[in-house]
């Protein structure tokens, strides 16, 4: 099989598709043939040696995939072999062929795509996890999602509008046409101005009653300044050191000293509430995870999940799809195809 993998630190050059022998399922799993999996930027930062998860390199990334079972393990019914499916995948998801344990297994949706299904698992648990589980988003409450036009960004829209949220989010200017047209009720220009005050001045100066956030450092201070009584802040990311080489290294350092601490005596006379997320140590509640897919694969069948893919790329363009994800190109989520 022909798998990504990222052979060592560094640029985009260090992206090979290279030649690995097929998987055989153990006795709890099924080997899927993949026909998308997830980019994530997580995998930027694991390309950078930014990301302290990553196994050592060489490494194939990849954490989410959607294909067609082709063998099961003996612990595994065998009607399985031929579903259309969706899995998460703990690394190796971007690969023509991938086993993963017949737990982390969905049935793919009818009404999607095989770009579209693979387009759930990471950016729609983080949305619901942080959204749902952690930020306890009511309805006529009010959430501002960070990079709004990303993968989580428009799939915490779609949770928020079925919450019946105000949505507010920070994009690019030329990314606020089309989140008007998914349902954003206030789109904010980070680049031109400063969206604090413009945020203020949106909620007559209360702010907002939930902020996710993946840029870190700095940042974090910022949207925590943003909450209104009973606030919170989800922090699920640290975008903000994406660079190659020593910048990367340096803009790390520089996150780490900028990181606001947030004292429990200041959380009581606020009341505000912080947490933190990272999906990817979620792999020991497998329980909890299963709960949440259900209801997001309902949402999906109800009609308000629609997962949006900007762009597929083929295992042979994964260099361009890492530059396009890192440059903050797309709107909505990236795949790659075999």
């Amino acid at each position: 099989m022909r798998q990504i993998v990222t052979t060592s630190t560094g640029d985009i050059n260090v992206l090979k598709v290279q030649q690995k022998p097929d998987p055989t399922p153990r006795d709890d799993q099924v080997v899927i043939r993949v026909r998308a999996a997830g980019l994530n930027f997580a995998d930027i930062l694991s390309r950078q040696g930014l990301y302290p998860d990553s196994p050592p390199k060489p490494v194939v990334m990849g954490y989410e995939v959607s294909g067609v079972v082709e063998a099961v393990g003996k612990d595994v019914d065998s009607s399985l072999v031929g579903k259309a499916v969706g899995a998460m995948t703990p690394f190796g998801g971007q690969s023509e062929l991938v086993a993963v344990r017949a737990m982390q297994v969905f049935d793919k949706p009818d009404k999607l795509t095989f770009e579209q299904t693979a387009a759930i698992p990471v950016n729609y648990l983080t949305a619901y996890a942080l959204l749902v589980v952690m930020g306890s988003l009511h309805e006529g409450e009010s959430v501002l999602i960070h990079n709004a036009g990303g993968g989580v960004g428009l799939a915490a829209l779609d949770i928020a509008k079925k919450i019946g949220a105000v949505t507010y989010g920070t994009a690019s200017p030329g990314k606020h046409k089309f989140l008007a047209e998914r349902g954003l009720d206030h789109a904010i220009d980070y680049r031109k101005q400063d969206w604090l005050p413009v945020l203020k001045d949106l909620t007559n100066g209360r702010g907002v009653d939930l902020v996710i956030d993946p840029i870190g450092g700095a940042h974090w201070k910022k949207s925590y300044a943003s909450l209104r009584a009973t606030g919170r802040l989800g922090m699920f990311g640290i975008s903000t050191v994406s660079a190659n080489g020593l910048s990367g290294k340096l803009n790390m350092l520089k996150a780490a000293i900028q990181t606001p601490r947030f004292h429990p005596f200041g959380l009581l006379n606020k009341n505000r509430g912080v947490f933190g997320l990272n999906l990817g140590h979620m792999w020991h509640e497998p329980e909890k995870v299963t709960v949440w897919m259900r209801d997001l694969l309902r949402g999906v069948d109800e009609g308000w999940l629609n997962p949006y893919v900007d762009r597929a790329f083929s295992f042979d363009e994964a260099g361009a799809a890492h530059r396009y994800l890192e440059e903050r190109k797309n709107i909505g989520k990236v795949v790659l195809v075999p």
